[in-house]
Parts: structure tokens; sequence; C-alpha cells
């Protein structure tokens, strides 16, 4: 085992940095690392927390980690933030926000960048989610970039997803619309002590109503404010209760199925893929064809049609 993975394994935090820099960064050393570490994992519950802009989904974060380290459970963040368009790098991180338990050394917050990545988040949170997974961390709890309607990669990494809204944002029908609004374990409605908490709550309530759920699960409706820790416990509760209802369910098994086909897929596209420009088109020929599309001397489609079939008569 190298040092790395040592220091990892004994609790090093430098170390879980690093690891985690390496896993983000596909460094030469990460899948080596990753296949360390899986046989360790499957232990965390993970909780996702989703929901649009301005909801305070990391001030709720930050008061469910204190409320967790209360409990003496070592906790983990995800937070995925947007992404410059010109670094690509993570902009006004939550790590900035969440400043409340920065200093415990029994809390480790990661911001990552979308990086551009649509559902909400990033291409590599699942790879992160397992190295906080192998380093002890109980709960890891995964706050989506908050762009818009359609974050719905959550559910196929959380134990537990959260749907977070706030009073006063508008049509409350229309937002039950959202396609968020179909993957919620639990809805939060945060800022509870605004005017129009009882009207959302009621349009939540009604909307559960038209729906059925195979297990007889009703998502139950929580309020919340964040900022002084009102509806926290209460919230902690039903994730609980969350988790000891699917604890057996045939549909999560099955679901934790589909995600792992789905991750298993993604990573051997990632895998073939890159194989396949190191191979055909590194980046002095990526450019010559890229610029000569550019110029239309060729097209995209043809361009790919020949890689193919370059691949297919090369493995016959």
């Amino acid at each position: 085992m190298s040092s790395l993975l040592q220091d990892f394994f004994s609790g090093d935090t430098r170390a879980l940095a690093r690891v985690i820099t390496q896993v983000e960064n596909r460094t030469e050393e990460s899948l080596k690392i990753l296949q360390a570490l899986y046989p360790k994992t499957g232990r965390a519950r993970v909780i996702g927390i989703t929901g649009s802009p301005g909801v305070g989904k990391s001030s709720l974060v930050d008061r469910l980690t204190i409320a967790y380290r209360g409990k003496d459970h070592p906790v983990g963040v995800v937070a995925i933030d947007p992404s410059s368009p010109f670094t690509g790098g993570a902009i006004l991180g939550d790590r900035i926000r969440m400043q409340t338990m920065g200093v415990d050394s029994g809390v480790y917050i990661r911001s990552m960048a979308a990086r551009g990545h649509l559902g909400g988040l990033s291409a590599t949170t699942a790879d992160v989610v397992s190295v906080l997974d192998a380093s002890g961390r109980d709960p890891i709890i995964v706050e989506t970039v908050g762009v818009g309607q359609d974050e719905i990669d959550i559910i196929k990494l959380a134990d537990v997803s959260i749907v977070v809204l706030v009073p006063g944002l508008g049509d409350d029908v229309q937002a039950i619309k959202a396609g968020i609004m179909e993957i919620a374990d639990i809805f939060v409605i945060n800022k509870s002590d605004r005017p129009g908490a009882d009207k959302l709550e009621t349009a939540i309530q009604a909307m559960l109503s038209l729906g059925h759920d195979a297990e007889g699960w009703t998502p139950p409706v929580v309020r919340t404010v964040a900022t002084d820790g009102t509806g926290i416990d209460a919230l902690i509760a039903e994730i609980d209760r969350v988790s000891e209802f699917f604890k057996n369910s045939p549909r999560r098994t099955q679901r934790k199925h589909d995600s792992v086909r789905q991750r298993l897929l993604a990573l051997l596209e990632e895998r073939l893929l890159r194989m396949v420009v190191e191979k055909t088109l590194p980046d002095r020929e990526l450019n010559r064809v890229v610029d000569e599309i550019v110029d239309r001397r060729q097209d995209p489609y043809t361009v790919v049609e020949r890689i193919c079939k370059s691949i297919i008569l090369e493995s016959q």
C-alpha cells in the first residue's frame, strides 16, 4: 500500500484531501486508489439536498452538519457549485458560505465545480462520495448545484433525497410541476417564517394526494428556518424514518442496481473515449481536424465514422 493510502486510512485529513484531488483530476494513480478503496465503501448513508438557487441549501447543510456532529458522527459534505465558464473551477464555493463547521476536524467539506454537467452533480461526484465513505464519514451530505428544475441525478446517488423549497418564489403550482419534485423522499419548506409557508405546504400536500407510491411512502413536509436551526431535529428524525422504511425495499435495491449499471457504463464510456482520443486524435491531430471542420473542409460525422471504422478493423 502506498504511503498516501496508509495516511488516508490512518485518518489524516491532508491525505484525504490529496486522494480526492487525484480522483477529481483523474490522475494516473486515481484508478489504483479507487480500486483499493472500493471494498471499504457502502457503509455511509448519503443524504442528497437539492432545490432552486436561493432556498438556503447551504445553510440547511450547515445546520444538519452541526446536528450530526452533536451526535458525534464524522460528517462528509460535498457541495457542487456553479462552474466558471473560463477556468472550469467552482465559483461562490460553499466552503466560504459554510464557515460554521470549517474548523471541526470531524467534518470534511469539499466544494466541487459542476463543470457543465447536467443533472446538478459533477461527473466525479460519485467517486468523491466513495472516497469519503471509505474514510469513515457517515453521513455524507451532497448538495447539488441549484441551477434549475432538472437536478435529478441526486436520486441515483443518495439514500435519502431532500427537496428544499421556500415560500414566495412565484407560482406554487408551477413549482410543483418541476422535475425535482418527483424525486423527494422529504420536502423541506425552508425560511418557513416567511409569509406563504401555509400556502406552499397546502400545495405540496395537494400534489402528494394525487400520487401513489407503490411501497406506501408519502414524503413528509418539514418546516425549517435554517438560519436559527428551527426544525432541524424534526428533519433528522424524518431522515431516520426514511432510512428505516426503505431498509429492505425491493424498489430501492433495484434502484441501486440500476445506479451501479449506469455508473459502470459511464466509467466505460469515459475510459473508452479517452483511449480512442489518445490513440486516434492526439492533441496536434485533434486541433488539425477541428480546424478543418470549422473551415467546412470536413464534417464531424465523417470524422467520427472514420474513427469508428478504423477501431473495428483493428479489433478484427
